[in-house]
């Protein structure tokens, strides 16, 4: 156990919570860069994150392998080789490994520890971090690593405690695996978890029965067109250039984003771009074929309605794809979805799809789910239900800034941040990814590498001035928040019931929470503030802190 050492300074310069990807970057900078004091409470027991909690059947990432990296080692770009187009979880989980090992990472991580609560001192300037493992620790800087999308939502369902089967969370997967041979299986949910798990699962259940709450829109990943050739000949000498371009463009990945219009052209040139882009497979569906799709509605119907033809050729039994078929959004208004096999799985014998609008669940039952139509037994409930996103897992702390207001509080109709990245009222404590940041609408590395390097650069700037403090204005905050909201008003992601919006969590309110604006835009934001200086930010040089802790 870790106790209070110091007389009047804290137990340690920082604090990192999570040793994913923001983690383990933010744990290098601040170590290996500045050498500051750094402790990393993780709730598991490795690293990885995300990657460590999410090991249903077919998790894999959404991102191009090549560019879902860090960069800050050229050694580590060019002697890492990854194994096709979107790695799966195990391969993402091992170079998360790796990177632990080869940094030497681990020694300054404490694992199968959760941060229970943390209070700021405002008589002493610090934060005082409690865990679960009954630890009580002091640091300067608490910096979360946290994720945007790592606390599963389990819907109140009545009955769930009275099943007498095995039920699990896409993002809480057992470890050892869950063995489907044989078993009837119901999944709820057809988010990203779900569309990835049911063809894997599929694969190998006696039966498996999906609950359907909306239908979506999905692209193929084909993972088959992935160059080794390419990667190896073009993308690992280039690898500055190439991420260099990443972190100015809209997603965080360097691609050719199209200017024309869906009406630039003829129907007929129009459906052969469709396909060509469909063949290829991946996101570049979206961004390389017309810049209007995800912002004007007519356009982006030439795209949706493309999408549901495919869904009609593809599933064999009409009244299952008429089901299958999104109608109620336009294509991206939700988080866009890349799949493998999805549509074809429903034409197997043992699969079976439920629409929850036209026959919704009741309960869930000792031996399976109740709808309006009747009951099904089962042996196994997947739940691919997925996240309260951005703000679920700072609400399952007790985080307390000035005067002790609660996080929760302060955020009671919706998060409010500067830069998605520092809180008004809790000072130095510092967000990767937080809400009002690109987070979740990029190539996550990219968005997390910034932060890391604009933290950093703060802290830093902070050490060498005398800076004790920092955080920013409550009329900085509210032009962001304003900033954010009205940048996605222009694009079409409020016609979505997304989780962008939390409205996949009943009284959560409904604002938007990540920033639309592009990952490019945001960095030369964030550089700007940075340049000028830091205006939105105030700062303290901790005199009157250092008098009340010598008094």
């Amino acid at each position: 156990m870790v106790t209070e050492t110091h007389q009047g300074g804290p137990d340690l310069d920082a604090i990192v919570i999570g040793a994913g990807f923001s983690g383990l970057g933010m744990l290098r900078r601040l170590r290996d860069e500045m050498g500051l004091s750094v402790r990393v409470f993780e709730k598991g027991d490795g690293v990885g994150g995300t990657w460590y909690w999410n090991r249903y059947p077919g998790a894999r990432c959404d991102s191009e392998s090549y560019l879902y990296c860090f960069s800050f080692s050229d050694e580590l770009l060019q002697d890492w080789s990854w194994s096709g187009k979107y790695p799966e979880q195990p391969e993402i989980l091992s170079y998360l490994e790796h990177v632990a090992e080869r940094f030497d990472l681990e020694r300054n991580i404490q694992f199968s520890t959760a941060v229970t609560a943390a209070h700021f001192d405002e008589a002493h300037g610090f934060w005082r971090v409690k865990t679960d493992r009954g630890d009580t620790v002091t640091c300067r800087y608490l910096i979360s690593g946290i994720g945007c999308i790592s606390t599963g939502n389990v819907p109140d369902i009545p009955g769930l405690d009275t099943f007498q089967g095995a039920w699990h969370h896409t993002g809480a997967w057992p470890h050892d695996g869950v063995a489907f041979e044989g078993k009837r299986v119901a999944v709820i949910g057809t988010g990203s978890s779900g569309v990835q798990a049911i063809p894997v699962i599929a694969q190998t259940a006696e039966h498996v029965t999906v609950y359907q709450r909306t239908a979506q829109f999905t692209i193929p990943a084909r993972h088959g067109t992935v160059d080794r050739r390419l990667i190896e000949e073009e993308v690992k000498p280039n690898y500055a250039s190439i991420l260099e371009a990443a972190r100015h463009s809209a997603g965080g990945v360097p691609a050719e984003f199209s200017a024309r219009s869906a009406f630039d052209v003829s129907d007929e040139e129009r459906h052969e771009i469709y396909e060509r882009l469909w063949a290829n497979g991946g996101h570049k569906f979206l961004f390389s074929a017309f810049g209007d799709i995800t912002t004007d509605l007519d356009a982006n119907a030439t795209a949706s309605d493309f999408i549901r033809d495919k869904i009609r050729e593809t599933v064999d039994d009409p009244e299952t794809a008429r089901k299958l078929l999104p109608t109620d959004h336009p294509l991206a208004s939700k988080r866009p979805l890349i799949d493998t096999d999805y549509f074809d799985t429903y034409n197997r014998d043992n699969v079976e799809l439920i629409t929850l609008k036209e026959d919704p669940i009741e309960a869930i039952t000792e031996t399976g789910v109740r709808t309006e139509s009747g009951e099904r037994d089962f042996d196994i409930i997947v739940f691919a239900t997925g996240f309260d996103a951005m703000t679920g897992s700072f609400f399952k702390m007790d985080i307390r800034g000035r005067n002790g207001a609660a996080l929760t509080d302060a955020w009671s109709a919706g998060p409010r941040t500067y830069l998605g990245v520092q809180s008004a009222g809790f000072p130095n404590f510092f967000m990767i990814t937080g809400p009002g940041s690109p987070s979740v609408l990029s190539n996550m590395p990219v968005s997390i590498e910034q932060h890391i390097e604009w933290i950093g650069d703060l802290i830093e700037t902070m050490c060498t001035q005398d800076r004790y403090v920092v955080e920013p204005s409550l009329v900085a905050q509210d032009d962001w928040v304003a900033h954010v909201n009205d940048v996605a008003s222009q694009t079409l992601y409020m016609h979505g019931n997304s989780w962008y919006l939390g409205a996949n969590i009943p009284g959560k309110p409904r604002v938007f929470m990540p920033y639309v604006g592009g990952v490019g835009v945001y960095r030369e934001h964030c550089e700007g503030v940075a340049a000028a200086d830091y205006p939105g930010f105030t700062f303290d040089d901790g005199a009157a802190i250092t008098q009340t802790a010598a008094g």
